[in-house]
């Protein structure tokens, strides 16, 4: 038996979805009666989005989480690493309402923009900061920490802004498409590939490394290392700890 009924509220209006809730929770007792419509499909679709949301998620961040620890060899680097994709992550979202809601005043949002935009940002921000982390820890074996994390920037850093760059362009001219779900994502993926390169891989990351110094590689020997073990003087010789006038007095240099 079919019972067809019209809403007196818009058929997507919030109002609609909760009286399409209400009119469920009446029903859930009852065996074999359904509620559906354009209304139930956007509750169900609105869920199922929050429920892959809430799944990938985690476990996008979980596996990358294990794959930098098993490349850089350490547990903080990674865990700091993870904490700033977050980061610029919630400032993109963050941004892209205001901007969504205030300035290019779509209608609305479909429900799974931002898991989208968080497997593309992850997967971009990840690629720069191996590319990153991985050189820094190259030099900081030979120069120190503090030095490697200068080291690394300077060779890495056009690098990646420039990469950052053009990915940005590219994603950005996706906004031309008059589809909503694509035009959201562009803006989404632009900005956020910008605020990746431009602040966090340049300048929030090297900041953070060079400001805890080689605890960063920590469980790491890299992390215990005496403080002129990696190191090699101005011109290439020698001066490692124990060698050479003054070494007994060296600072840490990372």
């Amino acid at each position: 038996m079919l019972l067809e009924a019209t809403l007196a509220e818009a058929a997507e209006s919030d109002a609609a979805e909760q009286t399409v809730q209400t009119m469920r929770d009446d029903v859930s007792g009852i065996s074999g009666v359904l509620i559906g419509g354009v209304t139930a499909t956007t509750i169900d679709t609105n869920a199922a989005a929050v429920h892959d949301r809430d799944l990938i998620i985690p476990v996008v961040l979980v596996v990358i989480l294990i794959l930098l620890m098993l490349l850089l060899r350490s547990i903080l680097a990674p865990v700091l690493l993870i904490l700033t994709v977050l980061l610029s992550f919630g400032a993109t979202l963050g941004i892209s309402a205001l901007m969504f809601n205030h300035v290019f005043n779509f209608p609305g949002a479909d429900p799974a923009v931002p898991l989208y935009g968080f497997i593309f940002l992850v997967a971009l921000g990840v690629d720069y900061n191996i590319f990153l982390m991985t050189r820094v820890r190259e030099e900081s074996l030979l120069h120190g920490t503090r030095d490697g994390v200068i080291r690394g920037l300077m060779i890495t850093g056009s690098v990646i802004t420039s990469a950052g760059i053009v990915l940005a362009a590219t994603f950005a001219a996706l906004g031309v498409i008059p589809v909503l779900f694509l035009a959201q994502l562009a803006f989404i993926v632009a900005f956020g590939v910008l605020l990746d390169t431009l602040v966090v891989r340049s300048l929030l990351v090297p900041a953070l490394s060079y400001d805890i110094g080689r605890r960063i590689w920590w469980p790491s020997k890299l992390s215990r290392s005496s403080p002129g073990r990696h190191r090699t003087g101005p011109a290439g010789h020698g001066a490692a700890a124990g060698h050479g006038p003054g070494t007994a007095g060296a600072s840490e240099a990372g």
